[in-house]
Order: C-alpha cells, then structure tokens, then sequence
C-alpha cells in the first residue's frame, strides 16, 4: 500500500491528511499546534494518525508540509541577525528603497518606516563593478573582499547576502564572493541575489534576497529538525515542503531558499480548493478560508491559481511567485464592538485569538465575537471537533449581549448585524480579486473551507451571486488535502527589456531554450520522470514608459494577449504606445500522483427538509432544503431559507437557490 501524508500547520491547530491510493481510504487528525516548537505537533500528529489508520510510520511513502516557519520568522521579527555585501557606492541600497508610502495623501507623514533585515552597521561594499551587459568593469578585489567577510563574520552576523548592481545579468561575481565565503568559512549560509531572484531593480532583488537570509536559518533549524526527529519515529521518506506557489521543494530546497515558502500556508488552501472544484466540474472558483483571525480569498481561472510576481509578507514587499491571495482581518474570532463616538456596530479587525479566544470557548474571554454571534443564532453545535470541544452557550449570550444593550436591539437582532457586517467584509475582500480585476464572481463558484468558512459560505455567495457553494468532506481540513496535491514546481527567468517589435523569433527562441534547459535539469536533478516534467513559458510585458509590468502566458499574439489582458485589469489598452518584453521566464513542473477520493454514484430519493444533519449519514444525491445546519467533525455548514444543498458525487455539500 502507498499511504501519502499531508500536514498543515495553523496557528491553533495542525492538520493532518493521510490517504491511501490503494484502496481510497482517509484518515483525518486535528491536533493542538505548539507554537514554540511545530515540530512537535507534527511528530504528535504523525504518531496519532499512523496508530488511527494501523500502519507504522515506515509505511509513509510520502510526506508533504505546509508551513508558517518563514511567516512567524518575519512577522515576529525573530530572523537572523544578516550582513550585506554590495557593490561599492551602493550600500544604503534597502534605506534608500522606494518612494511609496501606505495609507492616504499624507501617509508619509505618520509612516513608521520598518527597519530592512540588513541594517547599515552590517552592510559592506565590495570593490567590483559589471555593466547592464554583463561586462565586468571592475574585477572582484579579492583582498578587499575577504577582509569585509571576516569584518562582518566576526561582528556576529549569521547569514550573509550577496547582492550586487547587474548581477541579474550575470551572477559570476556574487558566485565569487560566495566561494571566497565557502573557503574562509565552510558551511557559512550565503544568499546571492542572482540565485534567488535574476530579474532587474536592484532594490526588490536585494530585499528578497537579504529576506531569503533573514529566515534561512531558523527554517534550516526547523526542517533539519523535523526530519531527524521522523525519522527517529521511523519515517523513511523525506518531508517535501509547500512553497508559496502552490508547488512543492525538496527540505534541502526549503533550508537554502526559503523566502519561497513565506506563504507556505494559504496556497495549501487553494491548491486543495482548486482540486476539489476541478473534479466536480467547476474550474472558475472563488476560493473563500475563513479561519478564527483572519479569512483568506483567491481567484482561480480555468483549472489554475492566479500567480502573482510579488507578495507582501509584514511590511515587506517581496518578489517571489506566490499564489495572489487577499487577506481581510474576518474571522471567527473578530471581535464586535460599538464606538462610543460613532454609536454604529463595528467587527474587527481586532481578534480575541486563541486565547482567550470567544466567550463560547469558556477560556475566559468576555469580548463578543463572530463565533458567539453564531452560537446565539443556533448555527452552531453544542459540542465541536467530535466532541473534544464544548460551547459555553450562556457566556456567548452574556458577550452579545452587550452589543445589543449597546444599540437598543434584542439579542437576536444584535447577532444577527454582527454576521451581516462581518459577511459584508468577507464579501469586500472577494470584490477585490475579482471585480476590481475586470471579472463578474455571478461567473464563479465559491470554495468555501477552514473552520469557519462553511458557516458563512451561502451568505457570502448570496452578496456576491457566486454559486454554487462549494463546501468538500472534511473543509477545516482542506490545505492539509492542497499539500498532497500539489507538484513539483520553479522558475527560471532572465531579464530583457526590448520592445516586442524590436525583438525576433530567433532571438525569443534562444533565450527561451536557454531557460527550459535549465528547468529540465532542475526537474532531473529532483528525480521527475520524463513523463511528468512540464514547461510552460510566461513574458513580463509593460507599456513602453511604464514602471511595472503584468505577467502574460506565452502563446501566438502576444502583444495583443497583452493588449487584452491590460483591459481587463485596467480598463483601456494604449493602441498608439508600443508595448515591450520586461522578463521571460519558463516555469517546471512535476507532476505528482493525485491522491483518488472517494466517488460514488449518486441516489435519488426526497428532498430533506429543514433541521439540522450530521453530514456523515448524507449519501451522494441527498438534498436538503433550507434553513438548515450540516454538522461534522472539524466545521459546520449553514443553508440560507430559499436555497437548497445537495451532496454530488464526491461528496461535496453544494449549495444553490432553490429557484435554480
């Protein structure tokens, strides 16, 4: 038997997916996460899930992480302490950074600037120069160099970054530099911005690369970590880590690069959405994850997630391929309040966390929030999570209450505008992905997932006409379920700048083979078969003139894709200005076995009718009539008066009007 094992680490709890391809059996485990050390959560899961499905952990011929390591690492400000090494003249290259402030007009003003991760006091210049053309000017001092290596090495510094001015075009200075490091101190981590990301702007590039340094470490640690300690279990494979574009890397991968997994965590979720969506027949989706502080939301477009070039991690703004996901401060846990000022009923973003979390939970929180609104309303059961967990349903009336004595409602009324102000927020973050970007969601389904997505999943669809609602077996689950389907995936991309009509076919094809050689080998080098490798080709493309460019797939007619595509971001094309290829890039694939899920054929038989359901005893075909509560073990799914839910062939809980 080959028994695949995915794991998601959340900030309350790790999830974990094991799934058997011989025989399509599952096997589901929450367990508490343990912020001071994941690892040993997922030791704890790994032993729990094993024992539940009678296996050993040798039987694991597949192990595939989602995590938050990289993530915490930046937003706890807790990285390594990193040194700079630059090209003379350019050492306040991350202070000088960009012109764009946050905030309005006068943001600027209030703006706290954030400190880089590589402060000044350890930053060196190194005597070298190359041109935009890749000639060098100036000749590597390898004297020079070595004595500001042992400079910042003896400051204390714990990872180095080498970034330097054109080394997009070629790296072999940086690659120097780094082997004079690897000389004077083996094993020294080193980050060279042309490795990590070969594009031009040497600001972005540097910042990502010095990033990469700020977490390498700690991630290093970590999967170094969790890898000894399963294989002491008796894990045999190794632990394949999910990177920010929803494909996978190897744990060797992951120590030295990990600015690719910053977004480890959401992109499980939408890979496994888009997964789910596709095989019953939906590949346009709106991917909605609703957890207890925030609720993530995607767009994904015939079959693929929408990868954007750059994302935003704390106040940084990096350029790393990741899975284009908005985050709007909603959850189950945001807390309901109304400001003496105003007088007007306000949810979030602030968020009652996992401790003390709600008032429901009975661990001492007074506040009101979204969940105590829920369980005011009946929409959720008394007991959670199979019973591990139970509401305490009077302290959630008490903290709700409170609003309602606050604007003069009755209990029920004041639980009910908390939901539809925090269903408004939710909808808000999904206008932005879709409508915002020139698509009508009434084209897409909805995806709904983590724990709380379900219960305001047919609300949500209703403000945004996005039907059906798609909610699958086990949704607290699902990014645990994303990490087993996602392949092997990296970019390899080279900067050009030409205006498409002064390039040519022959020069495009070089460049381009030049690129799928190297993704090819890459494929090899990490054992994908023939079979399984793919390359696929985008072009960064701009308007002649402007400062930043879209992603635009390869194919015949690119100007014209571009022109197209322009359109529906923005609203106009400019006919009468020439359009030009900022960056090329061919993006490798491996394609890895899909774990096959249940399937059944569905049966026919009476609409059920309103009342609340365990969704373990609905069989495909049953269909249930709202107002309505589907119970299971890690969420609950609430069906609207005036819609009904049916359970299709693989068992997915699909929600529509009941007049369609």
């Amino acid at each position: 038997m080959a028994y695949r094992l995915g794991v998601d680490v959340g900030g309350t709890f790790t999830d974990l997916f094991l799934v058997d391809e011989g025989d399509q059996r599952q096997w589901r485990v929450k367990t508490p996460s343990t912020p001071s050390d994941p690892s040993q959560g997922v030791l704890t899961g790994v032993a729990r899930i094993c024992e539940a499905a009678g296996i050993a952990p040798a039987d694991l011929a597949n192990v595939v992480h989602g995590t938050t390591v990289a993530t915490n690492a930046v937003l706890e400000s807790k990285g390594a302490r990193v040194g700079l090494i630059t090209t003379q003249g350019f050492g306040q290259i991350l202070h000088l950074a960009r012109s764009q402030t946050p905030g309005p007009l006068a943001g600027w003003i209030i703006m706290v600037k954030p400190d880089p991760p590589a402060s000044l006091a350890d930053t060196r210049e190194a005597v070298e120069r190359m041109d935009a053309r890749g000639n060098t000017l100036v000749a590597v001092d390898v004297a020079q160099v070595e004595g500001i290596i042992g400079d910042l090495v003896a400051s204390g510094v714990e990872s180095l970054t080498i970034s330097l001015i054109n080394s997009y075009v070629d790296g072999r200075h940086e690659q120097q530099i780094a082997d004079i490091v690897e000389r004077l101190h083996p094993g020294f981590p080193v980050t060279i911005s042309s490795a990590v990301l070969p594009e031009f702007r040497e600001y972005e590039r540097t910042l990502t690369a010095c990033m990469n340094s700020y977490v390498r470490p700690q991630v290093a640690s970590y999967v170094d970590r969790l890898q000894g300690a399963l294989s002491d279990l008796g894990v045999r494979t190794e632990v394949d880590i999910l990177r920010s574009d929803a494909g996978v890397m190897t744990p060797a991968e992951a120590a030295r690069n990990p600015v690719y997994g910053v977004l480890s965590g959401p992109s499980g979720g939408v890979a496994g959405a888009l997964y789910i969506a596709s095989r019953a027949g939906f590949p346009n989706v709106l991917t909605f994850d609703m957890g207890g502080t925030s609720t993530d939301v995607s767009l994904c477009q015939a079959g693929e997630p929408t990868i954007g070039r750059e994302t935003t991690i704390g106040q940084f703004r990096i350029k790393v391929p990741s899975v284009d996901v908005h985050t709007v401060g909603a959850g189950g846990g945001s807390i309901a309040h109304v400001p003496q000022l105003t007088g007007a009923l306000r949810v979030g973003p602030q968020s009652a966390g996992a401790e003390p979390g709600p008032a429901a939970y009975g661990q001492g929180g007074v506040e009101p929030t979204v969940t105590d609104a829920n369980v005011v309303l009946g929409h959720l059961p008394a007991d959670l999570i199979g019973g591990e967990m139970s509401l305490d349903v009077e302290a959630a009336r008490a903290a709700v209450q409170t609003v309602a004595d606050a604007m003069g409602l009755s209990l029920e009324a004041a639980a009910d505008g908390i939901l539809r102000i925090v269903n408004e927020n939710m909808a808000g973050a999904l206008r932005v992905i879709s409508v915002q970007r020139g698509h009508d969601p009434r084209e897409f389904a909805l995806v709904a997932f983590g724990g709380a997505g379900p219960l305001h999943a047919n609300a949500v669809a209703e403000l945004m006409g996005s039907f059906p609602v798609i909610v699958p077996p086990s949704p607290g689950l699902l990014c645990a379920l994303g990490d087993l389907v996602a392949g092997f995936r990296n970019e390899f991309a080279q900067t050009l700048i030409r205006l498409t009509a002064e390039t040519s076919d022959d020069e495009l094809r070089e460049i381009l083979g030049g690129l799928e050689a190297r993704a090819r080998e890459w494929m090899v080098a990490q054992g994908i078969p023939s079979e399984a490798q793919n390359v696929e080709f985008v072009a960064d493309m701009r308007y002649h003139g402007q400062g930043y460019e879209i992603p635009v797939p390869w194919a015949e007619g690119l100007e014209e894709r571009f022109n197209a595509l322009h359109e529906q971001l923005y609203g106009f094309r400019m006919p009468n200005t020439a359009s030009e290829i900022v960056n090329l890039r061919a993006v490798g694939t491996g394609d890895r076995p899909e774990p096959e899920l249940p399937e059944e054929e569905p049966r026919s038989g009476d609409p059920l009718p309103p009342g609340t359901y365990a969704r373990a005893e609905l069989h495909p075909g049953a269909r249930i009539v709202g107002p309505s509560i589907v119970t299971e073990f890690d969420s609950t799914t609430v069906v609207l008066e005036g819609y009904t839910a049916e359970i299709d062939r693989f068992f997915n809980l699909l929600i529509r009007p009941e007049a369609s």
